[in-house]
């Protein structure tokens, strides 16, 4: 199959940018159905959490200040915390995570 370049439609900002034969050729090698839908800008801005100005992006990123259920240190959560859930600092979801599928003989470590 023969690839020539195309100019498609940012989803994102509206500018046009140009989904190049190689870009398509790598597309198909790896079976991906869809053409990109975003300009390079928009596709790094979008992975990098941050909203753009005048985006019909509902998923911001909201940030929370709690206390660990654990340790009791104070930390940043990505998300909204639900009343009576448990909420950890990254250490102790990392070492909880490790621990995961282990029997648990005893929560209250130190």
């Amino acid at each position: 199959m023969e690839f020539h370049d195309k100019v498609l439609k940012c989803a994102e900002c509206g500018s046009e940018f140009v989904f190049t034969a190689g870009e398509q050729m790598f597309f198909a090698d790896k079976g991906f159905k869809n053409e990109p839908k975003r300009c390079k800008p928009c596709k790094t801005t979008r992975s990098q959490g941050v909203a753009v100005v005048g985006a019909a992006s509902s998923a911001q990123r909201v940030e929370t200040k709690t206390v660990c259920s654990q340790c009791g240190k104070e930390t940043t959560v990505p998300f909204k915390p639900t009343q009576g859930r448990p909420v950890y600092c990254r250490e102790c979801f990392q070492q909880r995570r490790t621990i995961g599928s282990a029997p648990a003989t005893s929560e209250a470590a130190g």
